[in-house]
């Protein structure tokens, strides 16, 4: 007679050093400009020694960097190093470096990859313009997926299923007078986007600024990131979407070579 492996109650299977060391983590998260020691314990309502032995280990691990001015415990950029994604275990980032400094050289303008992570686009790298102005953001920033060339091409792209989770899930929001806020116009859009291989945002996401994007896709066709040009909407204008259209398409199909190669 087989027996039944017991019911464990959840509390009798937390790991407590565990939960102290992530709940840490994600208090950081939330404090970009860094907390003390005695301000962490006193957020999490711990003993201040076990953040010392915890918040020490995180630092010889490189996952918390402590500055020297005011002392205070930051996040490096250790764990985002750590999820970056990968396909046929070769890194999205180091096969789209080439075709990144390419896009900006034909374009003239900053060029990125970006990677969907919980409905939100983040930003993996990125080759800026070297014209007088320019725009740019800054590695792991976070933007909504439907106010960005690179969201909405990975959008357009997705299994059916996966875009109803997407509406079930996000709460659309105008932050432009030109953002799709309503599910009706932003699938008109994706329609437009999966007919010509390109996104476009027109100052969607923010004012002045206008994006060109195309999908990176693995061997399933699924798009496991997007590569996009961006640009002051006065550079970019809405008769030269084409060709930065093409342009992107062109530097992704070349990534999805070499991912799978």
């Amino acid at each position: 007679m087989i027996k039944e492996a017991p019911i464990l109650n959840t509390e009798d299977t937390l790991a407590p050093g565990t939960e102290r060391t992530l709940a840490i983590l994600e208090l950081l998260g939330q404090h970009r400009v860094g907390l003390s020691l005695t301000e962490i314990a006193r957020e999490l309502d711990l003993p201040v020694n076990s953040v010392f032995r915890i918040t020490g280990t995180l630092h010889n691990r490189g996952y918390l960097q402590r500055r020297e001015d005011d002392k205070r415990f930051v996040l490096t950029n250790k764990l985002f190093d750590l999820s970056r994604p990968q396909v046929r275990e070769k890194s999205l980032v180091v096969c789209a470096l080439e075709s990144l400094k390419w896009l900006r050289d034909e374009t003239g303008e900053t060029t990125q990859i970006l990677s969907s992570v919980n409905h939100k686009m983040t930003v993996l790298e990125q080759c800026i313009s070297s014209q007088p102005i320019k725009v740019s953001s800054t590695v792991g920033l976070q933007v909504p997926m439907y106010s960005c060339a690179p969201g909405k091409v990975v959008l357009a792209h997705l299994p059916p299923t996966e875009v109803d989770k997407f509406f079930a899930t996000v709460k659309l929001k105008q932050y432009t007078p030109t953002t799709l806020a309503t599910r009706s116009s932003l699938e008109a859009d994706l329609m437009k986007t999966r007919k010509r291989g390109f996104s476009t945002d027109i100052a969607e996401g923010l004012e002045g600024i206008h994006c060109v994007a195309a999908a990176i896709l693995d061997e399933y066709h699924y798009p496991v990131a997007a590569i996009t040009v961006m640009s002051p909407s006065f550079r970019l204008k809405r008769d030269q979407f084409e060709k930065a259209g093409r342009l992107c398409f062109e530097a992704a199909a070349a990534i999805t070579r070499r991912l799978l190669a």
